[in-house]
C-alpha cells in the first residue's frame, strides 16, 4: 500500500513544496504560541486559571 502511495506522490509536480509549507506553518504556530506564553501577564494567567473554581451560575439539573 505504501509503495503505491509513494509512486503516486512522486508523479505529482511540485509535491516537495507541501512538506516545506507544513513545516513553516508548524514552526510559525509554535513560535507565536511561545511568544504569547512569555508575554502574557501573570494577572491574566491567574484570572484564567481560577475560572473553573468560580461558581457564578446556578446549577439547573433536570432529568
Amino acid at each position: 500500500m505504501l509503495k503505491f502511495v509513494k509512486n503516486h506522490m512522486e508523479s505529482i509536480e511540485g509535491i516537495a513544496t507541501y512538506p516545506m509549507i507544513s513545516l513553516l506553518i508548524f514552526f510559525v504556530f509554535f513560535a507565536l504560541l511561545f511568544w504569547w506564553v512569555f508575554t502574557t501577564s501573570k494577572e491574566h494567567i491567574k484570572e484564567v486559571s481560577e475560572i473553573p473554581l468560580q461558581d457564578d451560575q446556578p446549577k439547573d439539573i433536570t432529568l
